[in-house]
């Protein structure tokens, strides 16, 4: 199968598959045993479940046409190899939300191949003068949170060899990050910015924009 050619769907969507259909597959333990292993990979490429538990089906008595599609499976597979599971982080914040002390809330979800990992709310330490730096802070926050998690993938011995993704709906606050000089009116949040520019000159993160219907959602 290494030198296969692959293919945009893992089965064709008019094909139904039946108990007795066609030829017996002359090795079934075989079958069986690329099928285990394909249950086994839905746990990282779910779109692969349904058509994974199709054949799954009939792994008491494979037939022909059966072990035709779990070929099929696996040249659909050969075209996304190298996806990976990628990280992204989304992040979001208020301005001057709380009416008694005038301070934001941070907002951010972590994904891991479209799994949600990590996620937290909590109101920052210090009054933003303005929505852009409410939400650099924010920016900054969950880049901490990632380098707990690369550390975390590391001991598992898990490579994330992609830059990872964050997503922010503030131009004004990617312009920071952007931007490598300081002006007088970024110098309070100095520290984050430093952090921040720091991961994404070493191309550990790529900053995005990102429209949210609802910040309130992220909160």
């Amino acid at each position: 199968m290494t030198d296969c050619r692959p293919i945009d769907s893992p089965m064709d969507p008019n094909q139904k598959l039946m108990t007795n259909q066609g030829e017996p597959f002359t090795d079934p333990e075989r079958y069986r045993r690329l099928v285990r292993k394909l249950i086994y990979l839905t746990i990282t490429r779910p779109y692969l479940s349904f058509v994974v538990g199709i054949v799954s089906h009939f792994m008491h008595a494979s037939h022909i046409d059966h072990w035709n599609v779990v070929l099929r499976i696996l040249k659909y597979i050969k075209k996304a190899l190298v996806q990976g599971l990628r990280i992204s982080r989304y992040c979001n914040a208020d301005w001057a939300g709380c009416p008694i002390d005038r301070r934001s809330t941070t907002g951010y979800y972590v994904f891991l191949g479209g799994n949600l990992i990590s996620w937290k709310s909590k109101k920052q330490n210090v009054a933003a003068r303005s929505s852009a730096k409410a939400e650099y802070r924010a920016m900054a926050l969950i880049t901490c949170e990632f380098e707990w998690i690369k550390q975390l993938i590391r001991e598992l011995r898990f490579c994330e060899d992609h830059p990872m993704r964050l997503y922010c709906d503030n131009q004004a606050a990617l312009h920071i990050t952007s931007n490598l000089v300081f002006h007088e009116r970024t110098k309070h949040i100095k520290v984050d910015c430093h952090f921040e520019k720091e991961k994404l000159l070493s191309k550990e993160i790529i900053m995005n924009l990102s429209i949210l219907v609802n910040n309130l959602q992220m909160l």
